[in-house]
């Protein structure tokens, strides 16, 4: 199968994600640049951190007008997955594919360090391989991070299943001293009401070997790849 890995000006996890897919997972997987209007052919479409555009007007404003983003929509719509890690998440928010917005973090410090994240919910591509409640240890990197979303669409989110993972202590308990920059309930990831698209702020890429500290975050791309593969999230002809 095949991962797009989409690359923004200013990107600076896109090679990561390359790695892990390409040479980790053993998939194939191609850069698409931004101002690309074609998705090659993919099977699963990752929007990777970094800071696109600079973040110089709001993390992910300009990004969502990219050339690609139309390609990227229309793959979302058909039912395809897609995955937007931290900065990626950013512009699924401002391109309306998921709901709510980043603020700055509580602490008004750029966070980078490793965090305790618990999985919600089983029934997306990209958590099918994990169990209920699993914890991942998977790090983080942003300055925007704190998740927020007017109270009725938080409550909607929870009630449709759709926050996917939250921040936790490493027993698994969620807590405010285990959320890193002030993200409503704790919610480090959620995803659309179709359950294809998702959006989290650590980064699984950089977690898919020991070697680099943890190799929880491969089990998310393995996820994928399990999903495609059975059919459960594929694009409609």
């Amino acid at each position: 199968m095949k991962f797009a890995i989409v690359v923004f000006p200013g990107s600076n996890c896109d090679h990561d994600a390359y790695h892990a897919t390409k040479h980790v997972l053993g998939q194939e997987a191609a850069f698409v640049w931004h101002k690309d209007t074609s998705l090659q052919g993919a099977d699963v479409v990752i929007l990777p951190g970094g800071f696109a555009h600079g973040d110089y007007l709001r993390t992910g404003a300009v990004a969502r007008f990219s050339p690609i983003m139309p390609a990227v929509q229309r793959f979302a719509e058909a039912g395809g997955p897609v995955l937007g890690i931290c900065n990626g998440f950013q512009v699924l928010l401002e391109a309306g594919l998921l709901p709510g917005a980043m603020l700055r973090n509580r602490s008004i410090r750029f966070q980078c360090e490793h965090v305790v994240v618990k999985v919600e919910c089983t029934d997306t591509p990209f958590t099918s391989r994990c169990s209920p409640d699993q914890l991942l240890r998977i790090p983080i990197a942003h300055g925007e991070g704190n998740y927020y979303a007017e109270p009725e669409i938080v409550e909607q989110l929870e009630a449709r299943r759709q926050v996917i993972f939250r921040y936790a202590t490493a027993s698994g308990a969620v807590t405010p001293e285990a959320n890193p920059n002030g993200s409503v309930r704790n919610i480090a990831g959620l995803c659309n009401e179709r359950r294809n698209v998702v959006g989290m702020m650590p980064h699984p890429e950089r977690a898919c070997e020991l070697a680099i500290g943890s190799a929880d975050g491969l089990l998310l791309l393995e996820s994928a790849v399990h999903s495609v593969g059975q059919g459960t999230f594929v694009t409609t002809p």
